[in-house]
């Protein structure tokens, strides 16, 4: 699996590569005509590299949206409060979540270490090359325009130290040609090499050119842009060939001219420099010798050209202003469940135990708990204590591994937004909206959520029905918790008491409960897919910890101070409540973080 922190570069990189080649498909449908067209579309998949489609669908959103959005809240998982109970405190901390952390933790700084490696070895390299020609610049002599017959305002010089005939510079341009060069071609030769150069100048190749080297720089690792550099240059000599033959250069002239070029001096092109001899040198004179006739574009293919682009701009925009009055929905949500008083603190090891999000009566919320445990509460996202987060993206220091996670945050709603008589279930989904605008206001968390297709357990109906004891009350009954915010499992709804090592004891809880607490221990996520409804009383034993395995282990094996020898697997314990659990492939939610910061002081 991708690391999170590179998950929105992995998607922009199969996004870009998408686009390379359906623009590589394009130029096959367009290879009898100009090379310039072909040239373009080159150089537009060359720019996707720097412009992500989450950038479009980012405006597109933006488009009549006040304030930035939050991610709504997904009703499918319920977050199991009672995490910290038994084990919870000890397991996320365990030898075996604790190595795979640390390890996964590694995988970004390695990753970026060699990514900066070759940027500044690429860098480097490109500086020197551009020194090299800048030195060799000063030390060269002007040379008359009227001399080589330029009829155009462009700096003129002349070196040794210059290799072959060729453009330096952007924003004004200098014409290089070796010292000599005049003596050695013939004024047709010459006439129709200077044309060639002067194509460079009017296309302004060199800024194309530079852009590419941004995204070589950038995407080295690609190979992919390496390939793309070099039709680029193919198509860019091609294209200018085709315009000195359309001036009414004669093809053997302007051809024994580049050899002639390729006889006297260097036969690579220069780094920074648009020059005559640069891409497959015997296929362009094979070209230029035969001078087929190149066609026009006709009205489908502008049609196709057309279309082709206005998608793969106006298609991200769509999807982001499709989507815009559900985010400017949920916006308005967050802003209008806003706590009315908040404190945020970094926790202080000796004034407590550590706490996991809970939701009080009266609209509190306290939490003295890794940051990562706040954003799954407030993203109804699941954090299991073995496997996978669910939750990508992010520094490490909001993790659990992390001493600087903790924080102390305690905050209360108004009576206006969390009145009496609410029920637990409709107090904890405002909760969670308020505090999604909280990390949103003091850790400037921005995230969105996508949909992911990872190894799940889906949770059916066993063949011979359910086996499970209805509660003895119903939702609209369930009690209110006391001010204490103090749950017992014996008294309130959804509420669980125990974990792996006592069993899941619960008065009124229904099957996406269940699965959300069970998939806290296990090491993947549990779907709710049996279609039942209601509340249900549960008792069940404890169970064998997923990490040894489904195999029963040797007599006196412990795990986490409990003998664990005689315990069923989570599996089992299912099988008896008349449930089925599948391993699959299944698409889940999850979030993805794009942006989080160490909160202010209050």
């Amino acid at each position: 699996m991708i690391p999170g922190h590179l998950e929105p570069l992995a998607n922009h990189l199969w996004q870009s590569t998408l686009f390379a080649a359906v623009a590589g498909l394009l130029t096959l449908a367009l290879r009898k005509n100009r090379a310039h067209v072909r040239y373009g579309l080159w150089l537009a998949a060359s720019v996707k590299f720097l412009i992500p489609f989450s950038i479009l669908v980012m405006v597109g959103s933006h488009f009549g949206r006040p304030t930035m959005a939050t991610v709504p809240a997904s009703p499918g998982f319920a977050f199991a409060e009672q995490v910290g109970q038994p084990f919870a405190v000890t397991i996320p901390f365990t030898s075996k979540p604790r190595t795979r952390l640390r390890l996964a933790s590694l995988v970004t700084p390695i990753l970026g270490a060699a990514w900066a490696i070759g940027f500044v070895i690429l860098l480097f390299s490109w500086w020197s090359r551009w020194r090299e020609i800048r030195t060799a610049l000063r030390a060269a002599s002007a040379i008359d325009g009227h001399i080589v017959d330029l009829p155009i305002g462009v700096d003129v010089m002349s070196s040794p130290e210059f290799r072959e005939p060729g453009v330096f510079g952007i924003y004004h341009p200098v014409l290089l040609l070796p010292a000599g060069i005049t003596g050695h071609l013939t004024t047709a030769q010459l006439k129709a090499v200077l044309t060639h150069e002067l194509c460079h100048i009017r296309r302004r190749d060199n800024l194309a050119t530079v852009i590419h080297m941004i995204v070589e720089a950038l995407f080295w690792f690609h190979p992919l842009v390496w390939w793309l550099g070099s039709r680029l240059m193919q198509e860019r000599e091609n294209a200018c060939d085709e315009a000195v033959l359309r001036m009414g250069s004669e093809p053997v002239v302007y051809a024994e001219g580049i050899l002639r070029i390729c006889e006297l001096y260097a036969k690579f092109p220069l780094q920074c420099v648009a020059g005559v001899t640069g891409a497959n040198l015997k296929k362009r004179i094979e070209a230029i010798m035969t001078n087929r006739i190149v066609h026009k574009l006709n009205g489908v293919q502008k049609a196709l050209l057309a279309s082709t682009g206005v998608l793969a701009v106006a298609g991200p925009l769509a999807i982001g202003l499709i989507n815009a009055p559900q985010i400017r929905a949920q916006a308005q949500s967050s802003e209008r469940y806003a706590f009315e008083v908040s404190s945020v603190r970094p926790h202080n090891r000796e004034t407590g135990n550590f706490a996991d999000p809970q939701v009080l009566p009266g609209g509190r919320f306290t939490s003295r708990a890794p940051l990562i445990l706040v954003i799954a509460f407030a993203y109804n996202v699941p954090f299991r204590a073995q496997g996978d987060s669910l939750i990508f993206g992010g520094p490490n220091w909001i993790n659990m591994t992390s001493l600087d996670s903790v924080y102390d945050i305690e905050a209360t709603a108004s009576k206006q937004t969390i009145p009496d008589g609410l029920s637990d279930v409709n107090r904890t989904d405002r909760v969670r909206l308020m505090v999604q605008a909280l990390l949103a206001d003091r850790f400037k968390l921005a995230a969105h959520r996508e949909m992911k297709e990872i190894p799940v357990y889906v949770l059916t109906v066993a063949k011979g029905g359910p086996k499970l004891d209805k509660a003895d009350i119903e939702e609209k009954d369930c009690p209110i918790p006391p001010q204490n915010g103090r749950k017992d499992a014996n008294v309130f709804c959804h509420t669980f008491n125990g974990g792996r090592g006592r069993g899941m004891h619960a008065r009124a809880v229904n099957i996406s409960d269940i699965a959300a607490f069970a998939g806290g221990w296990a090491d993947r996520p549990i779907i709710d897919k049996t279609g039942l409804k209601g509340l249900y009383h549960l008792e069940t034993s404890p169970w064998l910890p997923m990490e040894l395995g489904v195999t029963a282990p040797s007599p006196g094996t412990k795990q986490d101070g409990v003998d664990v020898s005689d315990l069923p697997t989570l599996f089992t314990l299912f099988d008896r409540l008349g449930l089925r659990m599948e391993s699959q492939r299944d698409k889940i939610s999850s979030v993805v973080i794009d942006h989080v910061e160490k909160p202010s002081q209050n």
